[in-house]
C-alpha cells in the first residue's frame, strides 16, 4: 500500500510539472522569437524498500517549430525564415535568439529591444552611416538586409548578420523567455541556416488551443490522482486503526 501511495506521489509531482511547463508556453503566446517547451518522459528504475519501481521523469526540450512571421514595415525588424538563430552580447555573455526587434542605440551599434548588441561577422554591428546625411542625394541613407543577413547601406556591404543553427536541441539552455545558451560552441554551426526577413518579426510557436487542452488534461488527471490518494490514504488509516485494535 505504501508502494501506491509512492506512485500516486510520483504521479501528481510528474502532472505538476507538466502544468507548469504548459502555463510558461501560454503566458509567452504574445513574446516575439518565443520558443516553446515540449514535455517527453523518460522510463527510470528506482529502488522504495528493496523494490524496483518503473516511472516517468518529465524532461523538457525546446520546441524549434516556424512561429508565423509578421509584417511590421519597420527596416530595422528582421525574422529568421527556416532554422537558425540571432547571436547578441550583452556585457560578457553572449546569448542566442529569435527575436529580431532591433533598432540603433546612440552610439551607432545594432542592439535588439533589450539593449544587447547585435553580433556580425567581426563583432557588433557598428552603423553610424545611417545618422549622416547621404550628400549625393539630398536625404536620408537607405538600409537594407538581404536574405543571408548581409547589411547593405546605399548598396554598400557593410557587415553581416552572424546567424548560427544548433543540431540538437537539447543541448540548448533557456535564459529568460527568448535568450538560450550553449555549453560548448562545437554545437553550433553557420550551414543551413534559414533566410532573414526585413520588415518581419517572428511570432511565438506556442499553439493556444493544444495548450488549453494540455491544462484541462493536466488538471482532470491530477485531481484524479488527488482522489485516488485518498482513497489509499483511507484504506491505510482503517487498517492501522483495526491493528491497533488487536
Amino acid at each position: 500500500m505504501l508502494d501506491r501511495i509512492y506512485m500516486q506521489m510520483q504521479a501528481m509531482q510528474v502532472l505538476s510539472r507538466s502544468q507548469d511547463v504548459t502555463a510558461d508556453n501560454l503566458a509567452n503566446i504574445n513574446t516575439p522569437g518565443f520558443k516553446g517547451n515540449k514535455l517527453f518522459y523518460r522510463m527510470m528504475t528506482e529502488n522504495f524498500n528493496g523494490t524496483e519501481i518503473k516511472r516517468a521523469v518529465p524532461m523538457s526540450q525546446v520546441n524549434l517549430d516556424q512561429g508565423i512571421l509578421e509584417p511590421t514595415g519597420n527596416e530595422f525588424d528582421v525574422a529568421i525564415n527556416g532554422e537558425g538563430f540571432f547571436k547578441v552580447q550583452d556585457g560578457e555573455q553572449e546569448y542566442l535568439t529569435r527575436d529580431g526587434r532591433f533598432s540603433l542605440n546612440s552610439d551607432g551599434i545594432l542592439v535588439n529591444s533589450n539593449g544587447a548588441q547585435v553580433m556580425g561577422e567581426s563583432g557588433p554591428i557598428q552603423l553610424t552611416q545611417l545618422f549622416q546625411s547621404n550628400s549625393e542625394t539630398g536625404g536620408q541613407n537607405q538600409l537594407e538586409i538581404s536574405k543571408d543577413g548581409t547589411i547593405l547601406i546605399n548598396g554598400n556591404a557593410k557587415d553581416k548578420i552572424q546567424i548560427v543553427k544548433v543540431d540538437d536541441p537539447t543541448v540548448l539552455e533557456r535564459q529568460g523567455s527568448t535568450y538560450f545558451t550553449v555549453k560548448d560552441e562545437i554545437e553550433l554551426s553557420d550551414e543551413g541556416t534559414g533566410m532573414v526577413m526585413q520588415g518581419y518579426f517572428e511570432k511565438g510557436n506556442v499553439e493556444p488551443l493544444a495548450e488549453m487542452v494540455d491544462m484541462m488534461r493536466n488538471m482532470q488527471m491530477f485531481e484524479s490522482q488527488q482522489r485516488a490518494l485518498k482513497t489509499t490514504d483511507d484504506m491505510l488509516s482503517q487498517v492501522t486503526s483495526r491493528l491497533g485494535r488487536l
